[in-house]
């Protein structure tokens, strides 16, 4: 895990979100508590729990993209999911610890992919040797003679010579026009098997296939490729044979627990309020499913058990409905960090479209360059495109940011349609270009409904 100071991860983040200070600032104290634990002597490391943190805040402010880019900043474990997906042991649909075995999943995906990166050296030499294989096909073994070890070494010493002189025609490309044949494995179609129960009856879909997997012999058909691609071929499945799984298995599930991130969108949504006569017993039984795996608790995985004691967890909600107070006290009492988020305006839109790294006018000049189109923006039109959005925002349903992605593809609707028949190759968009576009969409408020 990457160690950051909280100043240093505010400054990350405030290369792709606006603004926001207060929950940076959480998110920032959160992550570095997490390095702070691992330094702590070991008597004491498991005896400090995550502050997990609820977002409050309407839709469109970051708060989804903020959780995403801390994951990403401490290359951790991270997984999103929607709180309304969910529903309480007994009915149907997905279970919560399903959370956790995703989790799992995903970080055990992660580090198999790093493993990949520190033994690519050795599958593309391993991958170099059975190449030069199959271009220079053994002449002493006897036909339909199994592949043997010491007499493909043995044939490999024979034809030293000209097997050095393939080899850098090889590096060249000088063979990359050749045709092989080559085995792979063939990918066995199982039927899909998905059951819908109580908890852990999910993971019976995986498990049949791993056993059916197991249980049948792998089939593999050959193919005739070039030499480019047999060599992308054979590096991958030489990289699969040097892999360790059960190290791989071991620092997932680490990682998962030390050091895993759930971010629980619409929270708001299982927030159940009492004051009819039929409670919604699923919403509020979410949540006290969701209570000990949030607490900390032993969830079964394929890949072993996976305690989730010192996972961080951040919820957020518009609650626009409802209230934070509708959560029953046990689930409100496990997320002790509140933030609340502040809706963006005009100002805000103007950053958003021009400061973050991944802005949206860089965006839309980028895919422009592709078609030979060079895009210049005016000062007033960036602050047109933001009044515009801010204005909609107001007359409608407040969506934040969202709403700067509907209003430039209206202002790029028709340069992105007649870009690759342009005569033209640079072009000015200001004000009096956003205003002809858009004024007329925004002064029919019913259209602007629709369109915006």
């Amino acid at each position: 895990m990457k160690s950051f100071t909280p100043r240093e991860i505010v400054s990350e983040l405030d290369k792709y979100i606006i603004g926001q200070k207060k929950a940076k600032r959480a998110v920032a104290i959160a992550l570095r508590n997490r390095w702070r634990r691992q330094q702590v002597r070991a008597d004491l490391r498991d005896e400090i729990s995550p502050k997990n943190i609820i977002m409050i805040g309407p839709t469109g402010v970051g708060k989804t993209e903020r959780s995403r880019r801390l994951a990403k900043l401490a290359q951790a474990p991270f997984i999103k999911v929607e709180a309304s997906k969910f529903t309480e042991v007994g009915y149907v649909g997905r279970d919560v610890e399903s959370i956790i075995r995703d989790l799992t999943e995903l970080s055990v995906k992660m580090v198999k992919d790093e493993e990949k990166v520190s033994v690519l050296v050795k599958a593309k030499d391993a991958a170099e040797e059975r190449v030069l294989d199959f271009l220079l096909p053994p002449v002493t073994a006897a036909p339909f003679q199994p592949a043997d070890q010491e007499r493909i070494i043995k044939e490999r010493e024979l034809q030293k010579a000209t097997r050095d002189k393939l080899r850098t025609l090889l590096r060249e490309g000088k063979l990359d026009d050749r045709t092989v044949e080559i085995e792979t494995a063939e990918q066995q179609k199982m039927p899909s098997i998905e059951i819908l129960s109580s908890a852990g009856v999910e993971e019976m879909d995986m498990n049949l296939k791993d056993m059916f997997s197991n249980i049948f012999p792998k089939k593999t058909r050959k193919r005739k490729v070039k030499v480019p691609e047999a060599y992308e071929l054979i590096t991958q499945e030489e990289a699969q044979k040097l892999i360790d799984m059960d190290k791989v298995v071991k620092e997932a599930v680490e990682r998962v627990e030390q050091s895993g991130i759930v971010f629980i969108d619409e929270i708001d949504k299982i927030a159940g309020r009492q004051a009819g006569t039929t409670p919604d017993i699923s919403r509020e039984g979410v949540q006290r499913d969701l209570l000990p795996i949030v607490e900390g608790s032993t969830v079964n995985t394929k890949y072993g058990m996976v305690k989730t004691d010192h996972i961080l967890f951040i919820a957020s909600g518009a609650f626009h409905v409802a209230k934070p107070s509708d959560l029953i006290p046990e689930f409100q009492g496990r997320f002790p960090i509140r933030v609340e988020l502040e809706p963006l305006g005009e100002e805000d839109f103007i950053r958003i479209l021009t400061e973050p790294e991944n802005a949206l006018l860089k965006q839309y000049k980028a895919l422009l360059e592709t078609e030979t189109i060079e895009i210049t923006y005016t000062d007033d039109a960036v602050r047109e495109i933001a009044s515009i959005a801010a204005l909609v925002n107001e007359r409608m349903e407040n969506i934040g940011a969202r709403r700067l992605h509907t209003v430039m593809e209206r202002v790029f609707d028709e340069i992105s349609f007649e870009a690759p028949d342009m005569p033209r190759k640079a072009l000015v968009i200001d004000r009096e270009y956003v205003r002809k576009r858009l004024s007329d969409i925004v002064k029919d408020e019913d259209l602007s409904r629709y369109i915006l």
